[in-house]
């Protein structure tokens, strides 16, 4: 059975993050070994069939060959939600259309009953049905904003830069603080 797997702002190709200008520089030497490390990281934990959703920046300041080349690297039928540096990304083949924004319902085994998600590119203060049991999932932020138990970056600076699965989003929301009197 696939298992469903999400994940963002993978930058591939992208050399200014490794720079000391940027907020949280990447530690690698060399934007080579950044992309075969979450090329590794990726196909460690993803199996072929698995689901991958891609909340944006895929791959950014690359040739579209070099995007697609990793593209086809890696394991999973992947979804594109568009980030703020996906033109490569919209030319590149997915396993559905690129989308801003997507509702995910996922009930990966063990799971008692399927869980609806609002995957963005961004976070959000407020989203549909987030009153009705809906986490919201988004990346954007390279972890520079603290989740809450409904909303998580799942960008790959927050998860060892591998896809997570929905069991350890779950774990880590459970875990936060609350700190919102809404929450």
């Amino acid at each position: 059975m696939a298992r469903t797997f999400f994940t963002s702002d993978t930058h591939f190709g992208h050399r200014s993050l490794l720079s000391a200008k940027m907020h949280r520089p990447r530690p690698f030497s060399s934007i080579e070994e950044h992309d075969e490390a979450l090329i590794r990281a990726w196909n460690a934990v993803v199996r072929p069939d698995d689901i991958v959703w891609h909340l944006g920046d895929f791959a950014y300041r690359c040739d579209l060959s070099y995007a697609a080349g990793i593209r086809a690297r890696l394991n999973g039928r992947i979804r594109l939600i568009r980030g703020n540096h996906d033109d490569l990304g919209e030319q590149l083949e997915w396993s559905g259309p690129v989308v801003d924004v997507q509702r995910v319902f996922v009930q990966d085994p063990g799971m008692p009953k399927p869980q609806a998600l609002w995957c963005s590119h961004y976070a959000h203060r407020s989203y549909p049905h987030e009153h009705h049991g809906d986490l919201h999932l988004y990346g954007h932020s390279h972890g520079s904003l603290p989740g809450t138990r409904t909303s998580l970056d799942v960008g790959v600076d927050c998860w060892d830069w591998a896809p997570v699965r929905l069991e350890a989003i779950l774990k880590r929301m459970a875990a936060t603080p609350v700190t919102d009197p809404a929450a």
